[in-house]
């Protein structure tokens, strides 16, 4: 198997170029450039940029660089902000009408720590209404008749396609680890509270800021960047470890994990997770699944229902804002979903909630119990490619169980369906999300020879 990612820009793989003077940041923007200049009109991965503003900031990052005097290994790297993080210099609207042109004049914390780092803001990205299901104006860059997937469209259409070489990503349920699937990309969901989420109109109990990006190592120093300098969320101290990209160490013993998403993965799909199997038991990994470890079994009937509780907790959670909204603002610019949900909401109760948040700490405790048999688990990001049309994102059935347990998962652009992009997930335990990194850089080799 080989990988599919003839659209990826990275820029960590640039450095020597940097270095030597064969490149320099301003040529690497400007390649980004062009690639949104050809696509854009087509993808649609932006809600607002400032390309002016970027080729400055360029312009002196190729000087430090020069100067031997880069500030980090994002120094000068173009990056996307999905649109429901605060920006100082360009509007947050949540993929909604009622923000049409807001702004907070601020940066969230995330983007701060990439500006310290010399990172350059391209633009904002588009998400769905509220970072939720009703779609935004993206399409998939590999196929245009196809969904990017949500609630990071354009962050994944864009890193996807090279537009950029990364973007923030958020997921509560399988925001970033399917769009990154559909589009070619890879994605990062950090353990629950591993990147600091202040200043992002993002406040569900299981969601994360994550990245999508053109490599491992650019998710990694790009999360590295941003948690060094604000920690993860109150009361989390954030993804820790090296600043440049954990070394490889293959898995001793995976898990592989089928989820509820299973029974409506293609024929085709399913035979790609079967070969990734083969492939990493060729490369001397031991791989378990429900039939052989009876821990597996239990833990898979635990999350068959994870669908179903996860959207019942951030239904609750999400009573505010929505309530202010439509009570505050103009009930009619929320789409049908975002009232019906509030509806559902307003008739859920405390105890009810409480009830719910029982339930998930049950199903987590069980999946952190896997952690004495295996090192990580493997399954897939989606249940197949990205579905045709674009009034829907596609099914989250196999990220939706990460995002319940709060573990970190990466997805790598290592399988295909229908000639298109499939991801693999690998799925790491809680705050072990180098760990993680360094699995994953392992497991790619064995497709990227």
């Amino acid at each position: 198997m080989s990988s599919l990612n003839p659209g990826l820009r990275s820029y960590i793989a640039c450095h020597d170029a940097f270095l030597d003077g064969s490149d320099t940041p301003r040529a690497f923007l400007d390649r980004c450039l062009s690639v949104i200049d050809t696509r854009e009109d087509d993808v649609q991965a932006f809600v607002c940029a400032d390309f002016d503003a970027a080729r400055h900031a360029a312009d002196a990052s190729t000087a430090r660089w020069q100067s031997g005097s880069q500030i980090s290994a994002i120094d000068g790297m173009p990056v996307g902000v999905k649109d429901i993080m605060e920006t100082a210099d360009l509007p947050t609207e949540q993929g909604s009408p009622l923000f049409k042109g807001w702004r907070g004049g601020r940066d969230c914390a995330a983007v701060a720590a990439l500006r310290e780092a010399g990172a350059i803001i391209v633009g904002k990205t588009v998400t769905t209404e509220f970072a939720a299901s009703y779609p935004g104006k993206t399409r998939n860059p590999w196929d245009l008749a196809r969904t990017p997937g949500g609630s990071s469209s354009g962050a994944a259409a864009a890193v996807g396609c090279g537009m950029l070489p990364g973007s923030t990503a958020s997921q509560v349920i399988g925001s970033t680890i399917r769009p990154a699937s559909f589009c070619g990309a890879y994605g990062y969901k950090p353990s629950v509270g591993g990147i600091n989420r202040g200043g992002s109109f993002d406040g569900f109990s299981q969601s994360c800021t994550g990245m999508i990006a053109a490599s491992l190592a650019e998710c990694w120093s790009m999360t590295r960047e941003i948690t060094s300098r604000t920690g993860g969320d109150p009361g989390y101290v954030g993804v820790t470890g090296p600043m440049t990209m954990p070394a490889p160490r293959m898995p001793r013993k995976l898990a592989l994990l089928r989820t509820a998403g299973w029974a409506n993965a293609s024929p085709a799909a399913q035979g790609e997770l079967r070969r990734a199997r083969d492939a990493a038991a060729a490369a001397g990994v031991e791989v378990l699944d429900h039939e052989r470890a009876p821990q597996l079994a239990r833990f898979e009937a635990a999350i068959e229902n994870a669908m179903a509780l996860s959207n019942r907790i951030n239904t609750w959670e999400g009573r505010w804002p929505l309530d202010t909204y439509a009570r505050d603002m103009d009930a009619a610019a929320l789409s049908q979903y975002a009232r019906e949900r509030l509806a559902d909401a307003q008739s859920m109760s405390q105890e009810i909630y409480q009830g719910l948040l029982t339930e998930r700490a049950a199903i987590r405790d069980l999946y952190a119990a896997l952690h004495e048999k295996f090192d990580a688990c493997m399954t897939l990001a989606a249940p197949g490619a990205a579905p045709q049309g674009l009034a829907w994102t596609g099914d989250p059935a196999f990220t939706v169980a990460t995002s319940l347990i709060g573990m970190p998962a990466v997805t790598l652009p290592v399988l295909k369906d229908q000639g298109l992009p499939l991801g693999l997930q690998v799925i790491g335990f809680v705050d072990q999300d180098a760990t993680l990194f360094a699995h994953a850089n392992a497991l790619q080799s064995i497709f990227n020879p």
